[in-house]
C-alpha cells in the first residue's frame, strides 16, 4: 500500500507528508503510482479519503474512503469494489489507526512521452485535490 514520510527534520510529526499509492483498491479515484499529500491529524468525516494502519498488520499502510462512523471506529471502503482489502475484510478501524486525510494527488509523468500534446495532457490531469465523496454511505448500504 502507500509508502509514507511523516517525520520532520526535528523528529516531531509534520502536519503534512507524502505517500505513494500501490495497488488498485482506490481506482478510479487513485491509481498505482499516484503521490498523495496527507494532512496528519485532520478531522475525518464520512466520504474522506484517509491513510490508515492496517488493523491486523500495523506496519502496512492503506488508503481507503471513510464510509461510516461506528461505535468503535471507522468503517472504510475502497473505491474499487472488486479489489477488496477494506472493512468488509477486517471490520471497523479504531480511531488511533487513522493517520490522516488525503488532500491532494499528483500523478507522475510517464517516461518517453515528450510530445507537446502529451505534456499538455499531463499538465491538465496530473495534479488534483482529492475530494470527499458524500455518497459513501450509499455504497455501504449497497454491499
Amino acid at each position: 500500500m502507500p509508502e509514507l514520510s511523516q517525520e520532520s527534520e526535528r523528529g516531531r510529526p509534520a502536519p503534512f507528508g507524502v505517500a505513494e499509492v500501490t495497488g488498485p483498491s482506490m481506482v478510479p479515484t487513485l491509481y498505482h503510482g499516484d503521490r498523495l499529500l496527507v494532512h496528519y491529524g485532520a478531522r475525518v468525516r464520512p466520504g474522506d479519503v484517509v491513510v490508515l494502519r492496517h488493523p491486523f498488520q500495523q506496519d502496512l499502510l492503506v488508503v481507503k474512503r471513510v464510509a461510516q462512523r461506528r461505535e468503535s471506529g471507522w468503517w472504510v471502503l475502497g473505491d474499487n469494489t472488486y479489489a477488496g482489502g477494506d472493512s468488509t475484510d477486517y471490520g471497523v478501524v479504531p480511531d488511533d489507526l487513522v493517520l490522516g486525510r488525503v488532500r491532494f494527488r499528483y500523478r507522475p509523468r510517464r517516461s518517453g512521452r515528450r510530445s507537446p500534446w502529451a505534456l499538455l495532457g499531463w499538465v491538465l490531469s496530473a495534479a488534483r485535490p482529492v475530494l470527499s465523496d458524500r455518497s459513501a454511505s450509499r455504497r455501504l448500504r449497497a454491499r
